[in-house]
């Protein structure tokens, strides 16, 4: 069978750098190549034309790119319908994130137009959690899947290229038949990841478009153990499924001498859950003499002085962090487990191991106040973080600030089709875009974002902060001088 992945655009709409590949689609694309299907990975947010810009000002731009969607001038749109007649595909998968849902609707529907026979499945998170909902709004999607994809797809596929049509045996699978919506529930969670092939890098369109950098993106397990009830990840189960070290050395190998990769970026969503793994992961790092450079995701209560230690010597050179707030009790709403006094010394951690880190914060979540607000820019200044990004918060459905947003008034739980093209992506399930918070008039709260987002990105152009960044990708710029180069660049138009 002939297949189309797609990522659809949207960062791309305003010229902002989206790093590296859709991991999603790659493990995807492989599992398919591997049954003997025809697959074609189209990374319709990759940016060849990039900015700096700073992310906490990206919503500021959201109102041009809900304008461009509709402009059948664009230029990414006609690319779109291009790539369709170029590779004519009779099944296309699309990956959605709730923030790119009005662009994943936007790409199903030129496929129909397109080929009305083309098959067309919503993969992704917001489609795990919003099946019902997608059926509901649009008559372009034909096929739901919900959870882990490799399976469920690959089945799917099959089905319709052997033209047997038993859906109803599809885990995870959502579809209409005879004017009834089913859901068959909850995909199958893949227990032994080493069982995944490698995830296919070499099927992009425009491939060369990437760094080596943008190569490295890896991923070590899957799951995180954690309930912050502001993630959608807790949908995924809170268990922890792992790939063997000796697996994951082997995909670093490989990329890093089919792509001259030096820098790599492990996308766990907590690196460091399992202390022993993370030792013994280094220890293999050192032991077969690999000269790279890491970074990774993790919790501030996930680490050690030691456990850092070890983690810079095999590599690490940049570790994120989530710290969300600055008020105790908005993180025992955010259900996010750490205490202020545990952030605080975690940060002294991080200078005295000399390794660059970013923490991130949000701003806007139900019952917040001013006064919450303004101890997350305290809380800033006082652990110091090399990099500190801020973000408002959006209403994630599956979450359980969701529902709190619901009780308080703030949010909705369904959306209407117009709804995903009117309004901006920072405002979607939002009850009504004139308010944010329920605890400040519109006005007050959008001259506090302004604020708290000028504080942030003042302390960001703080000269050691950036020479910090700067040593800390030192050994990236002489493996790869281009990368410099580009960082520069962007860098320039950051600081705007």
């Amino acid at each position: 069978m002939n297949i189309l992945l797609i990522d659809p655009p949207f960062y791309r709409f305003f010229h902002y750098y989206n790093r590296y590949f859709p991991l999603g689609l790659s493990y995807l694309s492989s599992v398919l190549k591997k049954a003997g299907h025809n697959v074609t990975i189209y990374d319709a947010d990759c940016n060849t034309d990039s900015k700096g810009i700073d992310y906490t000002r990206l919503p500021e731009m959201y109102a041009a790119y809900s304008k461009e969607l509709r402009n059948p001038e664009n230029q990414i749109i006609k690319e779109i319908s291009e790539t369709l007649r170029t590779y004519q595909p009779n099944l296309v998968g699309i990956t959605v994130m709730t923030p790119k849902a009005a662009s994943a609707f936007t790409v199903a529907s030129l496929i129909k137009t397109y080929d009305k026979k083309c098959n067309v499945v919503f993969g992704g998170p917001h489609a795990t959690l919003k099946p019902s909902e997608i059926f509901n709004v649009s008559d372009d999607v034909d096929f739901v899947i919900s959870g882990e994809g490799e399976g469920s797809f690959l089945e799917l596929a099959n089905s319709l290229e052997n033209k047997e049509n038993n859906f109803e045996r599809i885990a995870g699978l959502s579809y209409c038949k005879d004017g009834k919506k089913i859901n068959n529930g909850s995909g199958k969670f893949i227990d032994n990841l080493d069982t995944l092939p490698v995830p296919d890098r070499d099927s992009f369109i425009g491939a060369n478009t990437y760094t080596s950098e943008d190569m490295g993106l890896i991923m070590g397990s899957r799951g995180c153990p954690f309930n912050c009830s502001y993630c959608a990840t807790q949908i995924w189960t809170r268990k922890v499924r792992y790939r063997s070290i000796t697996n994951i050395i082997e995909e670093i190998k490989y990329v890093y001498e089919k792509y001259g990769t030096h820098q790599f970026t492990f996308k766990d969503d907590s690196f460091t859950v399992n202390r022993k793994r993370v030792t013994e992961f280094c220890e293999a790092i050192l032991k077969q003499g690999l000269k790279i450079k890491w970074d990774c995701n993790t919790r501030a209560d996930l680490v050690d002085f030691q456990l850092l230690k070890i983690m810079k010597k095999a590599g690490c050179n940049s570790i994120k962090v989530g710290v969300e707030s600055g008020s105790e009790r908005i993180l025992k709403i955010m259900d996010k487990g750490v205490q202020l006094e545990r952030t605080k010394e975690t940060a002294k951690l991080f200078r005295k191991a000399g390794i660059h880190w970013t923490a991130y914060f949000m701003m806007g979540v139900p019952t917040e106040t001013k006064e919450d607000i303004m101890e997350t820019v305290k809380l800033l200044y006082e652990i110091k973080p090399s990099f500190a990004s801020v973000g408002v918060y959006e209403p994630f459905p599956g979450t359980r600030l969701f529902d709190i947003g619901v009780e308080r008034g703030l949010v909705k739980r369904e959306m209407e089709y117009e709804e995903f093209f009117s309004r901006i992506p920072s405002d979607y399930y939002l009850k009504d875009v004139k308010r944010r918070s329920d605890t400040m008039d519109q006005e007050e709260f959008v001259a506090l974002e302004k604020e708290v987002k000028e504080t942030f990105h003042d302390y960001n152009k703080n000269i050691a902060r950036i020479f910090e960044r700067a040593k800390a990708r030192s050994s990236v710029y002489l493996y790869n001088p281009k990368i410099l180069l580009s960082d520069i660049e962007k860098f320039l138009g950051w600081m705007r």
